[in-house]
């Protein structure tokens, strides 16, 4: 079958037709993070009504205008919308001679023909239509594997003989095949070049995931095929893309804490009531409290005392929180920052306002001293180490923060300690990136610490921003 924009028995010639068919896609988008309201789904309804449907890319970017916020939902959406949407129903025909993989005599797959047209055609302005058939015939024919499940496809098993990242010579000597080629030329070839590669991986990609889905259905696929939210990615599953893509967010989750902070502040402006006060006045009133009486607030801006796990196990949860810490330093009068794997320093001057937090973790590890013999986290060793040489520090003005999975390695967890430095502190949380039901499992001493310190669980950015929200001075 040849491609189609709308599937044919997708839901869309069902009851509900069209319409029930963007409804499901509106709900699959909210289930994956993305916020869209009931007025954007109107929006999207009329804008369907307007658009050519077999037109499938004016069909994204319109539903993508009327339904997204922000940009950085587009990836997402783009996944969902090309399993709901699908390019095509069944398996695709050649509808070209020259698109049709090529063979030897025997009736096997002449790979080196097959990277020629490859090359051929990714060197050309306008094979996108050629290539989307080509990557079809390759899924059906080459990607193709037995599960236990029964047959399904596979992109790597496409892809694997192919390799088209190998032919980046072939098609720049054809962008480039000019003798007068500058040096400027070349590089923009080569990255039209490796643009193309690219495109053509995800069309392969794409294809693969349009068979799957119908196989075992467009939600299972969504479950893993399709890329998450920044925010919902979880920091010690996190891939160094998606950890790439939270840094680019921070400043985003900074100015959405500090809006909540203002709206804090705006609420608590005119103080708590003061009752004596508002008794007192009612006496005029014949004991009826009609006019309320406030007391003046304080607003105090308390110092932030972190405690950081900085070992390979949890680096990119540490790594971002202090992203985030680094991007709200004003909220606090003072910032405090101590490092440890098994032995605790403190690491406030590499973090200044100039230096990106990528660079100051990386000194970490070649300018203070964090890691000691063993070289493998221990929290009891690192609490007793902040407490006799920082034990100053902490004051009842202070907001201690500990960042980490509270793993010792069966090691003393150091309780006693850690509960004097809370008995200090004027607030005192723990924030661990593991999921609550792994809190106490193997080494984990979190099920301890949690009777001595308020631990939450800050898994994701979402969750992370949720809780930081919470800890911030009013």
């Amino acid at each position: 079958m040849v491609a189609a924009p709308i599937p044919a028995d997708g839901g869309l010639s069902g009851a509900h037709g069209i319409a029930g068919h963007l409804v499901g896609f509106v709900e699959a988008l909210r289930a994956r993070g993305i916020a869209v309201g009931s007025s954007e789904t109107v929006d999207a309804g009329r804008v369907v009504t307007v658009l050519d449907l077999m037109d499938r890319e004016v069909l994204r970017e319109g539903l993508a205008c009327a339904l997204l916020r922000r940009t950085t939902h587009r990836a997402t959406f783009d996944g969902l919308f090309d399993l709901w949407f699908p390019a095509a129903m069944g398996e695709r025909t050649a509808a070209q001679d020259d698109v049709a993989i090529p063979r030897t005599p025997s009736g096997e797959v002449d790979i080196r023909a097959l990277r020629s047209m490859l090359a051929e055609l990714l060197a050309q302005e306008s094979a996108a239509p050629r290539l989307e058939v080509l990557a079809g015939e390759l899924v059906d024919q080459m990607g193709r594997y037995q599960s236990a499940r029964g047959p399904s496809f596979s992109a790597y098993q496409a892809m694997k003989e192919v390799q088209p990242h190998t032919l980046l010579a072939q098609i720049l000597d054809a962008l480039a095949r000019r003798p007068d080629a500058s040096e400027f030329d070349l590089e923009i070839a080569r990255r039209a070049a490796r643009q193309r590669i690219a495109g053509f991986r995800e069309t392969v990609e794409a294809e693969t995931k349009r068979r799957v889905a119908e196989r075992i259905g467009r939600d299972r696929v969504a479950s893993y095929g399709v890329p998450r939210q920044a925010e919902d990615v979880d920091f010690l599953r996190a891939s160094e893309a998606e950890l790439a893509e939270l840094r680019r967010s921070t400043q985003r989750l900074a100015r959405i804490l500090a809006a909540r902070l203002a709206l804090r502040r705006r609420h608590a402006r005119r103080g708590a009531v003061d009752l004596r006060r508002t008794l007192r006045k009612s006496m005029s009133t014949g004991g009826v409290p009609i006019d309320l009486a406030n007391r003046k607030p304080r607003p105090g801006r308390p110092e932030l005392v972190l405690l950081c796990d900085v070992s390979g196990s949890v680096a990119g949860f540490s790594n971002f929180t202090l992203l985030l810490v680094s991007a709200l330093r004003e909220q606090f009068s003072r910032v405090r920052i101590f490092a440890f794997v098994d032995q605790v320093d403190e690491v406030t001057s590499l973090f200044d306002p100039n230096t990106p937090v990528e660079q100051s973790m990386t000194r970490i590890f070649t300018e203070a001293n964090v890691v000691g013999m063993g070289g493998h986290s221990d929290y009891g060793r690192a609490l007793a180490g902040f407490a006799d040489a920082y034990s100053e520090v902490v004051t009842s003005r202070s907001s201690l923060l500990i960042l980490g999975d509270a793993r010792t390695n069966y090691r003393d967890p150091e309780l006693a300690t850690l509960r004097s430095l809370v008995e200090v502190a004027k607030h005192a949380h723990w924030l661990n990136p593991e999921p609550r039901e792994q809190w106490g499992s193997g080494d984990s001493a979190a099920e301890k610490y949690r009777e001595v310190i308020e631990m939450h669980e800050c898994r994701s950015a979402a969750q992370l921003t949720a809780v930081v929200s919470r800890l911030l001075p009013v």
